[in-house]
């Protein structure tokens, strides 16, 4: 299901080696003394709600900076060799062959096609992850992940006008539709048929993915996000409900009894029977407090207290 791995760089911060992220203007930069203290989401330095983890699924998309930028790929296109090429294949093709290009355009996640995120890496090298992202076949199937830290509003200047939160991330996985169900599907149990597990597989994302402002910036979001990416439990369980004749009604997020020094969520799953109305529950714990969500326990029957 991954097709890239961004590199995780460790970083010692100290006065004589303080840099900064590149961006493509001086205003809303996220310096690297700042970002170190969002481990958890909350900026020793900055305002704790400016910041927060990020684990957001949505399709990165490419922008001009400026019309200077736009020229120059369009010299870049000139010199080519791109005759029988499409668009999209055009464009990866002169994004590969210039990657200085890939370091001066600006970089965009759109979650259900609204612009959501401009997106820089923490490490400068892990721009061959963003231009890999653009496909040369795009399909709407597409599905980017990007793991980070979501920073402040980028100043106009950064990315020709539009104003949206900058995220530093750590990884992006790349992928399209069919291949996430497929990677599912060679988890199901051999007593569920394969239409009915794909048939599940498909409304249970559909229902995360279209989720009311689901940014991937909450606590609850990243969660709900993790488990559609990372828990195949997920998917077997509302086939066996559809079996039973029961509706997945619902999904809720409560913080656990279990939360102390760690922020651990329950995220709760509902199923309405067809013919009675009674209304049965499954859940699993996440851990959110750091940057990658893990799981704490797995599924198992929910009742209400």
């Amino acid at each position: 299901m991954e097709n890239t791995d961004a590199k995780n760089v460790a970083i010692t911060q100290t006065p004589e080696n303080r840099e900064e992220i590149p961006t493509n203007s001086s205003q809303g930069r996220l310096t690297l003394a700042n970002e170190s203290s969002c481990k958890t989401g909350t900026c020793g330095n900055s305002n704790p709600e400016a910041y927060s983890n990020v684990y957001a699924l949505g399709k990165i998309e490419t922008r001009f900076p400026s019309l200077g930028i736009e020229k120059e790929y369009t010299q870049a296109q000139a010199r080519a060799q791109l005759s029988g090429r499409t668009d999209a294949e055009a464009f990866c093709s002169v994004l590969k062959e210039n990657r200085y290009l890939a370091r001066k355009l600006c970089w965009v996640l759109t979650i259900e096609g609204i612009e959501t995120y401009i997106l820089q890496p923490r490490d400068p090298g892990d721009f061959a992850i963003l231009v890999d992202a653009i496909r040369s076949a795009p399909s709407p199937m597409d599905i980017d992940v990007v793991i980070g830290i979501k920073g402040p509003i980028a100043s106009p200047e950064v990315c020709n006008g539009l104003t949206v939160p900058i995220v530093i991330f750590d990884k992006i996985y790349s992928f399209d539709r069919p291949s996430l169900l497929l990677s599912l599907e060679q988890q199901r149990p051999k007593d569920i048929k394969d239409d009915l597990f794909k048939n599940a597989a498909e409304e249970v994302l559909d229902k995360i993915m279209q989720m009311a402002d689901n940014a991937g910036a909450t606590d609850e979001h990243r969660a709900v996000n993790y488990l559609a990416l990372q828990y195949d439990a997920v998917y077997i369980t509302v086939t066996k409900y559809h079996l039973q004749n029961y509706a997945f009604s619902g999904i809720e997020t409560r913080l656990s009894r279990l939360s102390s020094t760690r922020k651990i969520l329950d995220v709760i799953f509902s199923f309405t029977s067809r013919t009675t109305d009674v209304i049965e529950k499954s859940f699993v714990r996440v851990d959110v407090t750091e940057e990658f969500p893990f799981l704490v326990t797995k599924l198992s029957a929910y009742y209400d207290r």
